[in-house]
């Protein structure tokens, strides 16, 4: 295992700053968000100029542990078009991860099926994992039905954030049973109440030494990317929030 930090922990910095502040923190890698809103690289750009998107991200000199990835193309054609370009992406970059959110919570979970089964044989076709976010939002806020949905879909893996099973209306929830389909992972720090989905590191409720251990049983050797979000209106300042929670996880590894 190694700690890799998220380029979400970032937003308001370039996309060649955001790499940099990462590399000049001594991260070993790191985890960049594509997102069709985001601030920094957009699944729409990297099918429109995929030489230009790689050659960017060679510029920056940092390997990449994952790409987190969020396409919000109406059709369903592009939508995988750009989906299979930042597989291809991550192919070229040597990105093994390729995260997606799942379809939002009530959505019919034989459809969602059907739909990351193709989606993960265009992952599976450029060489890469393609893996689902727990989320509370989605169909794998319920630990048992990210564990279905993997069963359901051969090659599917999880990316783990437990923020999402621990700040729940009932105090959080036992989430075990995902460890073997855990293909990557993101942390922070959370409480239970619903203000503390994102706290000061050591101020929340996050089991980090627990969850490395489960990890290790499972003989999980990716990465564990920092991911404390630079939110309009912070509390806090994040890079200090950032800078701490590394050490904390490298200290446990």
């Amino acid at each position: 295992m190694y700690v890799a930090c998220s380029t979400l922990c970032f937003t308001r910095l370039s996309l060649e700053d955001a790499l940099r502040t990462i590399r000049e923190m001594h991260f070993p890698r790191a985890d960049l968000a594509v997102h069709a809103a985001g601030p920094h690289l957009t699944p729409a750009e990297v099918l429109s100029d995929p030489g230009r998107a790689a050659q960017r991200l060679k510029a920056a000199n940092l390997p990449l542990a994952a790409f987190h990835v969020v396409v919000e193309a109406p059709a369903a054609e592009v939508a995988k078009a750009e989906l299979r370009a930042v597989c291809r992406l991550a192919r070229v970059m040597t990105v093994p991860i390729v995260t997606v959110p799942a379809a939002d919570r009530g959505a019919d979970l034989a459809a969602e099926a059907r739909r990351l089964t193709d989606w993960v044989r265009v992952a599976e076709g450029e060489g890469v994992i393609l893996t689902v976010e727990t989320h509370g939002a989605t169909v794998t806020a319920d630990p048992a039905g990210a564990v279905e949905l993997c069963r359901r879909v051969p090659g599917l893996g999880l990316t783990l954030d437990p923020s999402h099973y621990l700040n729940t209306p009932h105090g959080g929830l036992d989430f075990d049973v995902v460890f073997p389909h855990v293909r990557h992972v993101r942390l922070r720090d959370t409480g239970h109440a619903p203000d503390q989905f994102q706290v000061r590191v050591g101020q929340g409720e996050v089991e980090y030494g627990r969850i490395l251990s489960q990890l290790d049983r499972g003989r999980y050797d990716r990465a564990l990317t920092v991911d404390v979000r630079d939110i309009p209106d912070s509390p806090f300042p994040v890079e200090p929030e950032v800078r701490k929670l590394k050490y904390l996880l490298e200290s446990l590894i």
